[in-house]
């Protein structure tokens, strides 16, 4: 999530103070954290329990940086900046540091290479493992995390083995879902990752809205209708995109291989959304690829039964249908209901048709069902 770039971004407005990061003189803005400041001066600082939609929570302490003053390196994410600070964000002394922890951190894992179909964020272990050269297994011995596989839900893969108590499904659950789904139980090493009282997420107040799925660091939590796709050959696509199910417009990626779709994943940027999206936008895409999906219009022959037509045929046979409505019953028997799913322009063009064009107030919208 950060960059190299040497180029800087204007600091926030407001009552400004200075302190000194890497040797320079920077601004902030009271409240703002060391991290905050320094992502935004593109300073590399690697992390795993942070998510900027989150609140700072500091367990994995990779984000610890030396302060002058202070007698050891302290979780940047968390620390507020103060006037007149002295900040390193990189030293000899850090860099080991973040090593052995990223080393411990991998020591607990049942395997580091997890396949991207997993989750938004899945790679950010295995990046930084790579980037410290902390595969050297020497602090292997007993893991404490144990997978939910009999949990079969359709949709989330709980394998905690993969789990580093991080904590961002729990914390994205309560503070941006408001589910409180799953939760915490026990400590130190028997610490574990549970919904209520152990139960299947289905027996939980779960929603799947698959945001545990897309800020986990690790694929310990996974998706599993994404996975399934995980042995196709094809190199996986991104295609940006609106999703289509209401009108709130959020934003997300599909994620294709060759000509088959093969799962969703929210744009942490989406103006509406900011890395949501309910169930039906997270996993319900099947019907795009389904073998009985329509694809030309049907209408029915003097036979009773559909058959295949063209779009002239079918909009000339709907709009017959209106004209002999409205000549045997009247304006009132006609009556419309819009799509929740089309734009707002769509849902002009409806109401005009419906008052406009049959003087009738009868329009209502498939969003009150």
């Amino acid at each position: 999530m950060n960059s190299t770039s040497a180029q800087t971004t204007p600091a926030p407005q407001g009552a400004l103070s200075t302190l000194t990061l890497d040797g320079e003189q920077v601004e902030f803005a009271p409240g703002e954290t060391l991290y905050e400041i320094a992502h935004r001066r593109h300073a590399e600082i690697p992390t795993l329990c942070y998510d900027p939609r989150l609140e700072p929570f500091g367990s994995c302490r990779l984000c610890a940086v030396e302060v002058e003053g202070s007698r050891n390196p302290v979780a940047s994410c968390t620390t507020k900046a103060m006037p007149g600070m002295n900040v390193r964000t990189l030293t000899p002394q850090l860099e080991e540091y973040r090593k052995t922890l990223l080393e411990m951190v991998a020591s607990e894992n049942r395997k580091l290479d997890v396949d991207p179909l997993s989750g938004f964020s899945s790679q950010e272990l295995k990046i930084l493992v790579d980037r410290y050269g902390a595969r050297t297994g020497r602090f292997a011995g007993a893991r404490s995390g144990k997978s939910k596989l009999e949990d079969t839900n359709p949709f989330i893969l709980r394998d905690y083995e993969q789990c580093i108590s991080c904590y961002r499904c729990v914390r994205v659950c309560a503070e941006r879902e408001g589910d409180h789904a799953i939760s915490v139980a026990n400590r130190g090493f028997h610490t574990q990752i549970t919904a209520e009282f152990d139960h299947l997420l289905k027996q939980s107040s779960c929603t799947f809205c698959g945001q545990c799925v897309q800020t986990c660091p690790t694929g310990a939590l996974s998706d599993k209708k994404a996975l399934s796709a995980a042995a196709f050959p094809e190199p996986i696509e991104k295609t940006r995109t609106t999703c289509a199910y209401c009108g709130v417009g959020c934003t997300l990626d599909i994620l294709t291989k060759g000509e088959k779709m093969v799962g969703i994943q929210p744009a942490m940027d989406g103006a509406a959304n900011e890395g949501a999206l309910c169930v039906k936008g997270q996993f319900a895409f099947d019907f795009v690829q389904h073998r009985e999906r329509l694809k030309t219009p049907l209408v029915r022959g003097e036979n009773g039964q559909l058959h295949p037509a063209s779009w002239d045929e079918a909009l000339d046979r709907a709009a017959e249908g209106f004209r002999k409505a409205h000549e045997k019953h009247g304006r009132k028997s006609i009556y419309g209901i819009a799509s929740g799913r089309a734009p707002n322009e769509a849902a002009y063009v409806m109401q005009k048709f419906i008052r406009v064009g049959y003087g009738t107030h009868h329009i209502d919208n498939c969003s009150r069902a």
